[in-house]
């Protein structure tokens, strides 16, 4: 007897099959959460990203373009806006007489930690159907294959 086609509200049809579709459908789930965070707060998902990096170091521009993957003028620009909105400075670099080194204000910093608590809330739900184990697990699985990505163990897809 054949096996029946899925019909379009089969949960089975949401499951991922593979690793890379479990990896791609939390990473889409997880990009929802943050855009949502980042609309409560008019801001765009790379704006809270640029918060994100800012909390705990003061990086050059072409740091922070690095970390952002983003080119100079792009950059410029996104540091331009939130400087507007009160939320970042540029400050000469004391190393570097020519470079700039972004920091948050006190505004920035205030709402990069409100996001960030808003974050861990969301995030701490996602992850409630784990066990303790589970959670311990998927962290030590995240940071391995974050340190490779990092260490530049992995190839890049560019």
């Amino acid at each position: 007897m054949p096996t029946p086609m899925p019909t379009p509200d089969d949960p089975a049809l949401d499951e991922p099959h593979t690793t890379v579709d479990a990896l791609v459908q939390l990473s889409f789930l997880i990009q929802g959460e943050l855009a949502r965070i980042a609309a409560d707060h008019d801001l765009s998902l790379i704006q809270v990203r640029l918060l994100g990096i800012l909390r705990d170091r003061r990086p050059g521009m072409l740091e922070l373009a690095r970390h952002l993957d983003l080119d100079k003028s792009s950059m410029t620009g996104l540091v331009t806006r939130a400087e507007k909105r009160g939320l970042v400075r540029r400050e000469r670099s004391p190393h570097d007489g020519r470079g700039v080194l972004v920091t948050l204000t006190p505004a920035g910093t205030t709402l990069v930690n409100t996001c960030a608590q808003q974050v861990q809330a969301r995030i701490a739900i996602l992850a409630t159907p784990l066990t303790t184990r589970e959670g311990d697990q998927l962290r030590l699985l995240a940071t391995k294959l974050l340190t490779a990505h990092g260490e530049g163990l992995l190839p890049s897809a560019g």
